[in-house]
Protein backbone atom coordinates (compact mmCIF):
# COMPACT_ATOMS: atom_id res chain seq x y z
CA UNK A 1 0.00 0.00 0.00
CA UNK A 2 1.42 3.09 -0.87
CA UNK A 3 2.44 5.80 1.54
CA UNK A 4 0.14 8.63 1.86
CA UNK A 5 0.60 11.95 3.95
CA UNK A 6 -2.51 14.40 5.03
CA UNK A 7 -1.26 17.50 4.71
CA UNK A 8 -2.90 21.33 5.30
CA UNK A 9 -2.32 23.89 3.02
CA UNK A 10 0.80 26.21 5.16
CA UNK A 11 2.92 28.33 3.23
CA UNK A 12 6.23 27.90 4.84
CA UNK A 13 5.35 23.81 4.01
CA UNK A 14 5.45 24.66 0.27
CA UNK A 15 8.72 26.55 0.48
CA UNK A 16 10.22 23.93 2.39
CA UNK A 17 8.86 21.68 0.13
CA UNK A 18 10.59 22.85 -2.96
CA UNK A 19 13.73 23.62 -1.07
CA UNK A 20 14.33 19.69 -0.66
CA UNK A 21 13.07 19.07 -4.24
CA UNK A 22 16.71 17.77 -5.46
CA UNK A 23 15.37 15.11 -8.33
CA UNK A 24 13.53 14.93 -11.58
CA UNK A 25 10.07 13.50 -10.11
CA UNK A 26 8.10 14.23 -6.95
CA UNK A 27 9.26 11.74 -3.92
CA UNK A 28 5.89 11.06 -2.61
CA UNK A 29 2.52 10.16 -2.98
CA UNK A 30 0.63 13.57 -1.00
CA UNK A 31 -2.12 14.55 -0.18
CA UNK A 32 -2.81 18.62 0.16
CA UNK A 33 -6.10 19.21 1.99
CA UNK A 34 -6.56 23.20 1.12
CA UNK A 35 -8.93 25.13 2.76
CA UNK A 36 -11.60 27.37 1.51
CA UNK A 37 -10.51 30.77 0.76
CA UNK A 38 -13.44 33.72 0.08
CA UNK A 39 -10.92 36.18 -1.30
CA UNK A 40 -9.73 33.61 -3.77
CA UNK A 41 -13.52 32.86 -4.55
CA UNK A 42 -14.19 29.40 -3.28
CA UNK A 43 -16.25 28.86 -0.50
CA UNK A 44 -15.57 25.39 0.34
CA UNK A 45 -12.14 22.88 0.68
CA UNK A 46 -10.89 20.53 -1.91
CA UNK A 47 -8.04 17.59 -2.02
CA UNK A 48 -5.21 18.18 -4.43
CA UNK A 49 -3.38 14.61 -4.84
CA UNK A 50 0.19 14.79 -6.02
CA UNK A 51 1.13 10.98 -6.84
CA UNK A 52 4.56 9.83 -6.63
CA UNK A 53 6.90 10.25 -9.37
CA UNK A 54 5.18 13.09 -10.81
CA UNK A 55 7.81 14.79 -13.05
CA UNK A 56 9.10 18.45 -11.68
CA UNK A 57 10.23 21.03 -14.21
CA UNK A 58 8.49 19.51 -17.10
CA UNK A 59 4.75 20.12 -18.49
CA UNK A 60 2.23 17.97 -17.61
CA UNK A 61 -1.62 18.02 -16.61
CA UNK A 62 -3.91 18.69 -13.53
CA UNK A 63 -6.83 16.17 -13.62
CA UNK A 64 -9.64 17.01 -12.36
CA UNK A 65 -12.72 14.81 -10.84
CA UNK A 66 -15.92 16.41 -9.36
CA UNK A 67 -16.20 14.65 -5.85
CA UNK A 68 -19.75 12.32 -5.61
CA UNK A 69 -20.75 11.17 -2.29
CA UNK A 70 -23.68 9.43 -3.44
CA UNK A 71 -25.77 10.52 -0.66
CA UNK A 72 -27.21 13.73 1.26
CA UNK A 73 -25.53 15.22 4.27
CA UNK A 74 -25.42 18.61 6.39
CA UNK A 75 -22.37 17.04 7.40
CA UNK A 76 -19.33 18.70 5.52
CA UNK A 77 -16.97 16.16 7.01
CA UNK A 78 -18.69 12.98 5.60
CA UNK A 79 -18.23 14.84 1.64
CA UNK A 80 -14.82 15.67 2.38
CA UNK A 81 -14.16 12.01 3.59
CA UNK A 82 -15.51 10.60 0.27
CA UNK A 83 -13.25 13.27 -1.17
CA UNK A 84 -9.90 11.84 -0.07
CA UNK A 85 -10.87 8.67 -0.37
CA UNK A 86 -11.40 9.55 -4.41
CA UNK A 87 -8.63 11.32 -4.42
CA UNK A 88 -6.16 9.03 -2.51
CA UNK A 89 -7.54 5.54 -2.70
CA UNK A 90 -9.72 3.44 -5.22
CA UNK A 91 -11.39 5.75 -8.23
CA UNK A 92 -10.97 6.22 -11.76
CA UNK A 93 -9.45 9.60 -11.18
CA UNK A 94 -6.58 8.20 -8.29
CA UNK A 95 -5.77 5.43 -11.26
CA UNK A 96 -5.20 7.78 -13.81
CA UNK A 97 -3.24 10.11 -11.69
CA UNK A 98 -1.18 7.17 -9.95
CA UNK A 99 -0.20 5.71 -13.52
CA UNK A 100 0.04 8.73 -15.65
CA UNK A 101 2.02 10.85 -12.68
CA UNK A 102 -0.45 13.45 -12.85
CA UNK A 103 -1.79 15.39 -10.23
CA UNK A 104 -5.51 15.33 -9.37
CA UNK A 105 -8.09 17.47 -7.83
CA UNK A 106 -11.33 16.66 -6.13
CA UNK A 107 -13.26 19.75 -4.70
CA UNK A 108 -15.47 19.26 -1.16
CA UNK A 109 -18.62 20.76 -2.47
CA UNK A 110 -21.70 19.76 0.00
CA UNK A 111 -24.46 17.54 -0.68
CA UNK A 112 -26.63 19.46 1.96
CA UNK A 113 -30.07 17.04 3.16
CA UNK A 114 -31.10 20.28 3.92
CA UNK A 115 -31.55 21.21 0.11
CA UNK A 116 -32.46 17.47 -0.98
CA UNK A 117 -33.49 18.98 -4.35
CA UNK A 118 -30.34 20.54 -5.03
CA UNK A 119 -28.00 18.07 -6.55
CA UNK A 120 -24.52 19.72 -6.44
CA UNK A 121 -22.80 16.83 -7.44
CA UNK A 122 -24.38 16.54 -10.55
CA UNK A 123 -24.08 20.55 -11.42
CA UNK A 124 -27.91 20.64 -11.87
CA UNK A 125 -30.10 23.47 -12.20
CA UNK A 126 -30.69 24.46 -8.54
CA UNK A 127 -27.30 24.69 -8.51
CA UNK A 128 -26.91 27.10 -11.04
CA UNK A 129 -29.92 29.45 -9.59
CA UNK A 130 -28.38 28.71 -5.64
CA UNK A 131 -27.35 32.10 -4.11
CA UNK A 132 -26.00 30.74 -0.92
CA UNK A 133 -22.22 31.27 -0.98
CA UNK A 134 -21.60 27.63 -0.09
CA UNK A 135 -23.54 26.33 -3.16
CA UNK A 136 -23.48 29.72 -5.44
CA UNK A 137 -22.45 28.73 -9.20
CA UNK A 138 -20.01 25.60 -8.03
CA UNK A 139 -18.76 25.84 -11.47
CA UNK A 140 -16.82 29.01 -11.04
CA UNK A 141 -16.14 28.12 -7.60
CA UNK A 142 -13.95 24.87 -9.30
CA UNK A 143 -12.06 27.14 -12.22
CA UNK A 144 -10.47 29.14 -9.13
CA UNK A 145 -9.99 26.14 -6.94
CA UNK A 146 -8.04 25.00 -10.68
CA UNK A 147 -6.45 28.52 -10.48
CA UNK A 148 -5.13 28.15 -6.83
CA UNK A 149 -3.65 24.62 -7.53
CA UNK A 150 -2.11 25.23 -10.07
CA UNK A 151 -0.05 28.20 -7.81
CA UNK A 152 0.70 25.40 -5.38
CA UNK A 153 2.11 23.33 -8.01
CA UNK A 154 4.29 25.97 -9.89
CA UNK A 155 5.58 26.49 -6.06
CA UNK A 156 6.62 22.64 -6.01
CA UNK A 157 8.38 22.84 -9.70
CA UNK A 158 5.10 21.17 -11.41
CA UNK A 159 3.92 22.78 -14.71
CA UNK A 160 1.05 22.01 -15.38
CA UNK A 161 -1.06 22.42 -19.02
CA UNK A 162 -3.20 25.46 -18.69
CA UNK A 163 -5.93 22.84 -19.76
CA UNK A 164 -6.96 20.23 -17.37
CA UNK A 165 -7.96 16.91 -17.52
CA UNK A 166 -11.39 15.99 -16.52
CA UNK A 167 -12.75 12.76 -15.48
CA UNK A 168 -16.18 11.38 -13.58
CA UNK A 169 -18.34 8.67 -12.88
CA UNK A 170 -21.92 8.69 -12.33
CA UNK A 171 -22.90 12.06 -10.80
CA UNK A 172 -19.84 13.33 -11.13
CA UNK A 173 -19.93 12.46 -14.93
CA UNK A 174 -22.85 14.45 -15.36
CA UNK A 175 -21.18 17.42 -13.61
CA UNK A 176 -18.30 17.14 -15.62
CA UNK A 177 -20.19 16.93 -18.81
CA UNK A 178 -22.26 19.88 -17.88
CA UNK A 179 -18.95 21.78 -16.84
CA UNK A 180 -17.95 21.21 -20.55
CA UNK A 181 -20.64 22.86 -21.86
CA UNK A 182 -20.18 25.93 -19.49
CA UNK A 183 -16.02 26.12 -19.67
CA UNK A 184 -15.03 24.10 -23.03
CA UNK A 185 -12.34 26.51 -23.44
CA UNK A 186 -11.00 24.96 -19.98
CA UNK A 187 -10.71 21.36 -20.98
CA UNK A 188 -7.88 19.61 -22.99
CA UNK A 189 -9.89 16.03 -22.95
CA UNK A 190 -12.50 14.57 -20.67
CA UNK A 191 -13.39 10.74 -19.45
CA UNK A 192 -16.86 10.19 -18.30
CA UNK A 193 -19.42 7.19 -17.50
CA UNK A 194 -22.20 6.01 -15.95
CA UNK A 195 -24.04 8.86 -16.26
CA UNK A 196 -27.77 7.48 -16.80
CA UNK A 197 -27.64 7.40 -20.36
CA UNK A 198 -28.69 11.08 -20.09
CA UNK A 199 -25.80 13.75 -21.70
CA UNK A 200 -26.51 17.18 -21.72
CA UNK A 201 -27.13 18.66 -25.49
CA UNK A 202 -26.03 20.86 -27.64
CA UNK A 203 -29.08 21.47 -29.02
CA UNK A 204 -31.90 24.16 -28.25
CA UNK A 205 -34.75 22.10 -29.56
CA UNK A 206 -35.82 18.43 -29.75
CA UNK A 207 -38.77 17.51 -31.87
CA UNK A 208 -39.82 21.27 -31.21
CA UNK A 209 -39.72 21.21 -27.68
CA UNK A 210 -37.31 23.28 -26.21
CA UNK A 211 -34.38 22.70 -23.95
CA UNK A 212 -33.09 24.70 -21.19
CA UNK A 213 -30.34 23.86 -19.10
CA UNK A 214 -29.58 20.71 -18.12
CA UNK A 215 -30.61 19.37 -20.67
CA UNK A 216 -29.79 21.68 -23.64
CA UNK A 217 -28.96 25.20 -24.52
CA UNK A 218 -32.05 27.29 -25.48
CA UNK A 219 -31.29 29.08 -22.46
CA UNK A 220 -27.12 29.07 -21.80
CA UNK A 221 -26.72 32.63 -22.70
CA UNK A 222 -29.55 33.74 -19.73
CA UNK A 223 -28.42 31.51 -17.53
CA UNK A 224 -24.31 31.91 -18.03
CA UNK A 225 -23.94 35.10 -19.49
CA UNK A 226 -22.22 34.10 -22.78
CA UNK A 227 -23.47 32.47 -25.40
CA UNK A 228 -22.54 28.49 -25.80
CA UNK A 229 -19.42 28.43 -27.39
CA UNK A 230 -20.30 25.03 -29.84
CA UNK A 231 -16.73 25.16 -32.03
CA UNK A 232 -14.76 24.76 -28.83
CA UNK A 233 -16.88 21.88 -27.37
CA UNK A 234 -16.65 20.03 -29.99
CA UNK A 235 -13.46 19.60 -30.25
CA UNK A 236 -12.72 18.48 -26.88
CA UNK A 237 -11.42 14.94 -27.65
CA UNK A 238 -13.91 12.68 -25.27
CA UNK A 239 -14.33 9.24 -23.88
CA UNK A 240 -17.84 8.70 -23.29
CA UNK A 241 -18.75 5.01 -21.52
CA UNK A 242 -21.45 3.07 -20.04
CA UNK A 243 -21.71 -0.64 -18.92
CA UNK A 244 -24.59 -2.55 -21.22
CA UNK A 245 -26.27 -3.90 -18.23
CA UNK A 246 -26.32 0.08 -16.36
CA UNK A 247 -30.16 0.86 -15.48
CA UNK A 248 -29.15 3.00 -12.98
CA UNK A 249 -31.26 5.90 -13.59
CA UNK A 250 -30.99 9.53 -11.68
CA UNK A 251 -33.72 10.84 -14.34
CA UNK A 252 -36.60 9.07 -12.66
CA UNK A 253 -35.66 11.06 -9.48
CA UNK A 254 -36.50 14.72 -8.45
CA UNK A 255 -33.22 15.63 -6.84
CA UNK A 256 -32.06 14.75 -10.40
CA UNK A 257 -34.38 16.33 -12.54
CA UNK A 258 -37.83 18.09 -12.03
CA UNK A 259 -40.79 16.29 -13.44
CA UNK A 260 -41.25 18.98 -16.64
CA UNK A 261 -37.91 18.27 -17.50
CA UNK A 262 -38.31 14.20 -16.84
CA UNK A 263 -41.44 13.89 -19.11
CA UNK A 264 -39.25 15.53 -21.80
CA UNK A 265 -36.25 13.18 -21.85
CA UNK A 266 -38.78 10.21 -20.84
CA UNK A 267 -41.03 11.35 -24.04
CA UNK A 268 -37.98 12.65 -26.28
CA UNK A 269 -34.98 10.64 -25.81
CA UNK A 270 -35.93 7.41 -23.82
CA UNK A 271 -37.46 5.68 -20.92
CA UNK A 272 -34.90 3.06 -20.31
CA UNK A 273 -30.57 4.14 -19.96
CA UNK A 274 -29.69 2.82 -22.36
CA UNK A 275 -32.31 3.54 -25.37
CA UNK A 276 -31.53 6.99 -24.05
CA UNK A 277 -27.88 6.58 -24.63
CA UNK A 278 -27.84 5.69 -27.79
CA UNK A 279 -30.12 8.50 -28.61
CA UNK A 280 -27.73 10.71 -27.46
CA UNK A 281 -25.15 9.19 -29.20
CA UNK A 282 -26.34 9.75 -32.29
CA UNK A 283 -27.11 13.81 -31.56
CA UNK A 284 -23.34 13.99 -30.59
CA UNK A 285 -22.89 12.31 -33.87
CA UNK A 286 -24.92 14.39 -35.56
CA UNK A 287 -23.35 17.53 -34.26
CA UNK A 288 -19.75 16.01 -35.22
CA UNK A 289 -19.00 16.54 -31.61
CA UNK A 290 -14.95 14.71 -30.88
CA UNK A 291 -16.92 11.94 -28.45
CA UNK A 292 -15.50 8.19 -28.95
CA UNK A 293 -18.60 6.14 -27.29
CA UNK A 294 -17.77 3.19 -25.70
CA UNK A 295 -20.14 0.17 -24.18
CA UNK A 296 -19.17 -2.90 -21.97
CA UNK A 297 -20.43 -6.18 -21.98
CA UNK A 298 -21.71 -7.56 -18.53
CA UNK A 299 -20.84 -3.96 -16.34
CA UNK A 300 -23.52 -2.16 -14.88
CA UNK A 301 -23.44 0.51 -12.40
CA UNK A 302 -19.47 0.34 -12.09
CA UNK A 303 -16.14 0.29 -13.27
CA UNK A 304 -13.49 -2.69 -14.44
CA UNK A 305 -9.56 -2.98 -14.18
CA UNK A 306 -10.97 -3.07 -18.31
CA UNK A 307 -12.57 0.32 -17.95
CA UNK A 308 -9.77 2.11 -16.01
CA UNK A 309 -6.98 0.71 -18.22
CA UNK A 310 -8.92 2.20 -21.04
CA UNK A 311 -9.48 5.60 -19.62
CA UNK A 312 -6.06 5.34 -18.75
CA UNK A 313 -4.69 4.78 -22.39
CA UNK A 314 -7.24 7.35 -23.20
CA UNK A 315 -5.51 10.16 -20.99
CA UNK A 316 -1.98 8.92 -21.94
CA UNK A 317 -2.65 9.34 -26.10
CA UNK A 318 -4.37 13.17 -25.13
CA UNK A 319 -0.94 13.58 -23.36
CA UNK A 320 1.33 12.35 -26.17
CA UNK A 321 -1.00 14.20 -28.64
CA UNK A 322 -0.13 17.91 -26.85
Amino acid sequence: MRTVFLLFFLSSYFQSLAQEVKTDVFKNDSLLVIKKDAKKGFQNDYILFIPKGTPLNKETFLLVEPNNTGKISDSIEIHKKYAIDLASVSSVGNNVSTMLKIPLLVPVFPRPASQPLVYTHALDRDVILEHSPELKRLDLQLLEMINDAKSILTSLNIKVNPKIFMNGFSASATFTNRFSFIHPETIKALAIGGFNGKLMLPEKKINTVKLNYPIGIQDFTQLFDKKFDADTFKTIPQFIYMGKSDDNDAVQFDDAYNEEERNIINTNLGRQVQERYLKCQEIYKKNKVNAIFKTYEKVGHWTTSDVNLEVIRFFLSQMQAK
